[in-house]
């Protein structure tokens, strides 16, 4: 999946400072492997407190990491990148990225019917 600028340009540093495990991956265990799933959900549930506000925290959003994958395809499903290109970088059809991503938006209601409203005036 691609990642944004902001983060790649984040990259070098992270890497030169922490190096990678062996295996190539970026954070790694206290002995090299894999970090362990309490260190894992330790560390994920301080960064949703960090960016989040507090009632998006108590929802469901980005609960697991796998929910960063469903903010990214509402995200660009909202800025108004053609689901076709969604579903390609995602690596689904059309029809499965509607099925099962669509309906991750999170307080898009009043920006759709701004835009229903400006079509039909």
């Amino acid at each position: 999946m691609a990642a944004p600028p902001q983060l790649v340009a984040l990259l070098p540093h992270h890497i030169t400072e922490y190096a990678t495990a062996p295996v190539g991956r970026l954070f790694r265990g206290l002995h090299g492997g894999p970090l362990s799933e309490s260190v894992y959900d330790r560390w994920w549930k301080l960064a949703r407190s960090a960016v989040l506000t507090l009632a998006q925290v108590a929802s469901p959003l980005a609960k697991r990491p796998y929910g960063l994958r469903q903010s990214a395809a509402s995200l660009w499903l909202n800025a108004g990148v053609p689901a076709a290109e969604v579903a390609r970088r995602l690596g689904h059809s059309v029809a499965v990225l509607l099925r099962v991503y669509a309906n991750c938006l999170d307080g898009g209601d009043a920006g759709v019917n701004d835009r229903i409203e400006g079509v039909l005036k």
